[in-house]
């Protein structure tokens, strides 16, 4: 669907007008009221009609990018918008909800994919590249839409869900502690399976879940398959992936102390035809090769929060392993991420939380062996840990601190600062976050030219809770490319990308 405006202040007015009018309205009739914070999630409010329920979102961000280029096609702005309606209604033994969805995509560069090795520069050259509309597009679609059966066996703990529904892997229990469900959303959730919320659309999946879930243990089976959507506004057909998952979770609490385990396993396969892998060897190779990837991914997390005198402390494990088949290769891969925190008791007014943590994930060092080493990361939400997303998870080294502040419930000031470095100098620089078309594999690599450092990356970002309903995030990165990108961007190593975000829910 082609949304062609005449001038840009019209497209601007188009995209922010209903968002601030509503910012506005929320304000006037409701003034200032709980937000979210790092310590809790803001639940969309509803609408009841009758017996059903009517809720939804609309946010809007104007996004700006300068890629590691020193030209115009690299330097952008545009806008995007997604707003989301649903209706649920419940009858005791069994709840119901339909979901649509409608991105609207304004002013996207059609200039800003490169020839060779420099590929596409930034997010705004992908939406381009997966949608046929041109500089503008949107389109509606069902983003959730399933029945669920709930208070099922005895003791009414498990529940069986049949539909289009959203995956937040990892977050399937959220903790009483405060800082234990921070750690949980920002630091666990989605690294493997989720549905991309940072993007303009979105992914969703179509299958079965099964929860079993009580005060303390959670146990959750998942089957399904991914839909389109992502940079694709088109996003009503699935992807040919098939996913399982199965998780067991369990929340320990003490009277100054809170952790939680969880052990997971995940099958990935691959069936589309026709689509080129990406990873280190020949173009050639790659071409002529097209047998299919089944991986089996075991893995989990423990996380340790402690209140003391000097403050909370926290620590945090994360890991996988990877086995299976990467088309003719054998998969043998595995990631892993240790981090730990200090909430200091002597600034309570600033409630400041400084961190620090180190995120790897495997590479392949050698790409005539009979093994693929690079760890895959299946279908994530990568932003929550690549703010400033040029990178991932893939044969990667992150080095990271970070400070944040939060003066008030509705207020967080955040600033970290990270190194990054190849895992392995023969590999690839990979980005993306998965599959999104039948047609395009999900991830891209660059070559590394033998070298290993990547960027060195400043983040800076605030969210504020204007009320209940209203909230506004700004956030600016700046990236110092290394040999890595200095190698395939020898004009322009460092690269900029920020957003301000407004966010409306009813």
């Amino acid at each position: 669907m082609d949304l062609s405006v005449s001038t840009r202040s019209a497209k601007m007015f188009i995209v922010f007008g209903p968002v601030l009018l509503a910012a506005l309205l929320s304000r006037a009739l409701f003034g200032q009221g709980a937000a979210s914070s790092p310590e809790q999630t803001t639940r969309p409010f509803d609408s009841k009609l009758g017996r059903l329920v009517v809720s939804g979102s609309l946010r809007t961000r104007l996004e700006a990018w300068d890629w590691f280029r020193d030209s115009a096609n690299g330097s952008y702005a545009y806008s995007g918008s997604l707003l989301r309606v649903g209706l649920t209604g419940d009858k005791g033994g069994y709840e119901w909800q339909i979901e649509l969805a409608l991105p609207v995509l304004l002013g996207l560069p059609s200039n800003s994919v490169a020839a060779g090795v420099q590929g596409q520069m930034g997010f705004g050259a992908t939406y381009f590249s997966a949608n046929s509309a041109g500089r503008n597009s949107a389109l509606p679609f069902i983003k959730q839409g399933f029945i669920r059966f709930k208070n099922l066996g005895s003791g009414n703990h498990q529940s069986l869900r049949l539909g289009r529904m959203e995956l937040t892997e990892g977050a399937e229990i959220m903790p009483q502690n405060g800082t234990l469900a921070a750690l949980k959303r920002d630091r666990v959730a989605q690294r493997l399976l989720g549905n991309f919320g940072f993007t303009h659309v979105g992914r969703s999946f179509d299958g079965t879940q099964y929860v079993f879930d009580d005060s303390k243990t959670n146990v959750t089976l998942f089957g399904a398959r991914p839909t389109r959507g992502v940079f694709q506004v088109d996003g009503w057909g699935e992807l040919g992936i098939n996913v399982f998952y199965g998780a067991v979770t369990r929340e320990i609490s003490g009277r100054r102390s809170a952790a939680e385990w969880r052990l997971f396993g995940i099958g990935y396969s691959d069936y589309r035809d026709g689509t080129v892998k990406t990873d280190n060897r020949l173009l050639s190779q790659r071409l002529a090769e097209r047998d299919r990837i089944h991986i089996a991914t075991a893995g989990g997390h423990f996380l340790q929060v402690a209140e003391t005198a000097a403050g909370v402390f926290d620590f945090l494990f994360w890991g996988a392993w990877q086995g299976g088949s990467w088309g003719i290769l054998g998969q043998r891969a595995g990631a892993v991420a240790v981090e730990a925190g200090w909430q200091p008791a002597a600034l309570r007014q600033l409630r400041p939380w400084v961190r620090v943590g180190f995120d790897y994930g495997s590479g392949d060092g050698n790409r005539e062996d009979r093994t693929h080493g690079t760890f895959f990361q299946l279908l994530p939400t990568p932003r929550g840990y690549a703010r400033f997303p040029f990178y991932n998870l893939m044969n990667m080294r992150d080095a990271f601190g970070e400070v944040m502040i939060r003066p008030h419930g509705n207020f967080t000031l955040r600033v970290d600062v990270h190194s990054l470095r190849l895992a392995r100098r023969n590999d690839l620089w990979y980005l993306g976050g998965g599959a999104f078309q039948p047609w395009t594999f999900g991830y891209t690599g660059r070559p590394s030219g033998g070298n290993s450092g990547l960027a060195t990356l400043y983040n800076a970002s605030a969210d504020y809770g204007v009320n209940a309903h209203v909230s506004v995030s700004v956030y600016y990165g700046h990236a110092t490319g290394k040999s890595v990108i200095e190698s395939i961007y020898p004009q322009g190593k460092s690269a900029n990308f920020g957003f301000a975000e407004l966010t409306y829910r009813f």
